[in-house]
C-alpha cells in the first residue's frame, strides 16, 4: 500500500505543480497577447486595447477551465480510478444537458459572435435592450453593465436583442439651444462656434475633439420657440465631458453678445 501510495502521492504533486505553472504561463501570455494587441499609436490604440482586454479575459478563462479539468482528469487516474465511466457519463450527461439547456447554449453561441465580431468590448458605453451603462465584461453567456448609480445589470447573451455602441471608434455630442423666434440665428451659430473653437484651443479638451462644431441650423418650431441644432465629434467616452464645457462656454459667449435663450411660455387658464 504504502509502496503505491508513496510514487502516486509524488506524480500528484507534480500534476498540481505542473498545473499550476501551466495556469501561470497562461495568464502571463495573457497579459502578454493583451499588450501586444493594445500596440501602436493614434486614436485606434484605444479601440485595440478595449478589443485586446477582452480577448485576453475570454481567452484567459477558456483556457485556466481546459488546464485545471484535464489535471484533474489525470489525477483520478494516479488514484487508480477508472476514468472511462466518467467521461462516458460527462458525454451522457452533456447530452442532456445540451437537450435541457438549450438557452445555456444559445448564450454561448451569441457570446462567441458577439466577441467574434468586435459589436462591444471592455470599457465601452452601450445601451443593452434600452439599459444605459459602462461595460465592466463581456463573456461567452453574459455581458455586464454598471449603469451611471453604480447598479450592476447582467444580460444573457442570448437575450441581447438591441445594443447600441455609443463609444466605438469616435463619438458625437448633440446641442440644441432653443432661441426666441426673433433671433438672430446667424449671430448665434456663429457664437456656439466662437465657444468651440476657444474649447479646441485649450489644453485640457483639444485632445479630445476630432472636428469643428458642425451646426445644423434650426432644427424645429416648437411653441414659443425655434430650435438651433448642432453636433461636435470627439474620441470615444468623452463627448460628455467636452459637451458640458461646451455649454458653459456657449453661456458665457452668449451673455457676451447679448443673444438670449428662449424660455418656455407659462400658461396661466383662468379659473371657471
Amino acid at each position: 500500500m504504502d509502496s503505491w501510495l508513496v510514487p502516486a502521492g509524488l506524480r500528484i504533486a507534480g500534476l498540481a505543480i505542473g498545473a499550476y505553472l501551466l495556469v501561470r504561463i497562461v495568464r502571463a501570455a495573457a497579459r502578454r497577447l493583451e499588450r501586444y494587441l493594445a500596440q501602436g499609436t493614434g486614436l485606434d490604440v484605444v479601440e485595440r486595447t478595449k478589443r485586446a482586454q477582452t480577448l485576453a479575459r475570454i481567452l484567459q478563462k477558456t483556457l485556466v477551465i481546459i488546464v485545471v479539468g484535464m489535471a484533474g482528469l489525470m489525477m483520478l487516474r494516479e488514484l487508480d480510478i477508472d476514468i472511462t465511466p466518467v467521461l462516458t457519463g460527462a458525454g451522457i450527461a452533456g447530452l442532456a444537458v445540451g437537450f435541457g439547456a438549450q438557452t445555456l447554449v444559445r448564450d454561448v453561441i451569441s457570446g462567441f459572435f458577439l466577441i467574434a465580431e468586435d459589436q462591444v468590448r471592455v470599457g465601452d458605453v452601450a445601451v443593452v435592450n434600452g439599459q444605459n451603462g459602462l461595460v465592466e465584461q463581456v463573456n461567452l453567456r453574459t455581458i455586464v453593465l454598471r449603469d451611471e448609480s453604480g447598479t450592476v445589470h447582467i444580460f444573457p447573451n442570448g437575450e441581447v436583442k438591441t445594443l447600441a455602441n455609443m463609444s466605438k471608434d469616435f463619438s458625437y455630442y448633440v446641442i440644441t439651444v432653443p432661441l426666441p423666434f426673433d433671433a438672430d440665428v446667424d449671430a448665434a451659430a456663429d457664437a456656439m462656434r466662437h465657444a468651440a473653437a476657444s474649447m479646441a484651443e485649450a489644453p485640457d479638451f483639444r485632445t479630445h475633439i476630432l472636428e469643428p462644431l458642425e451646426v445644423y441650423g434650426v432644427d424645429a418650431f416648437e411653441p414659443g420657440q425655434m430650435v438651433l441644432k448642432a453636433r461636435i465629434k470627439t474620441v470615444p467616452l468623452k463627448q460628455w465631458v467636452v459637451g458640458r464645457e461646451l455649454r458653459k462656454r456657449m453661456a458665457r459667449t452668449f451673455a457676451e453678445r447679448g443673444i438670449e435663450i428662449a424660455t418656455p411660455a407659462a400658461m396661466v387658464r383662468p379659473r371657471t
